[in-house]
């Protein structure tokens, strides 16, 4: 009996083993039939990922065109602001000569160089409207 015992406890071992060894290969033979399907979760995580990754990119890229032409814009009126200032230097100058030209003593000195000499008997014009005259 102790032998037939010790015959048993050595058999039951492994028919389990065996057992245990089909049923794996078999798991395995039907899990290569059928996909995946963590596999198809994570390449579509994968997927959201690029997509989310080159979304982003376009937009940071947008908005650094958006910054670059926003600079342009300030270097161009910064210039515009200059040459404003210079046509306004411009404009004060030739005012300046003209007032000189306009100047009594330049306006005889230029009439004396043309010949004309001033009048010995002005004339003044009364323009204030008069008031009360009768005719007769």
């Amino acid at each position: 009996m102790a032998q037939a015992t010790a015959r048993k406890s050595q058999s039951t071992p492994v028919i389990p083993k065996a057992r245990k060894v089909v049923a794996e290969r078999t798991a395995d033979i039907i899990s290569g039939i059928f996909p995946d399907l963590n596999s198809g979760a994570r390449a579509t995580h994968r997927y959201f990922a690029i997509f989310l990754t080159v979304v982003s990119a376009m937009g940071f890229l947008v908005l650094l065109g958006i910054n670059t032409l926003l600079a342009q814009d300030a270097f161009t009126l910064s210039n515009l602001k200059v040459e404003a200032k210079q046509v306004a230097d411009q404009r004060d100058a030739i005012n300046r000569s003209i007032d000189s030209f306009e100047a009594p003593e330049n306006l005889a000195a230029a009439a004396a160089a043309l010949g004309m000499r001033p009048s010995e008997s002005p004339v003044f014009l009364n323009l204030t409207p008069v008031t009360g005259v009768t005719n007769g």
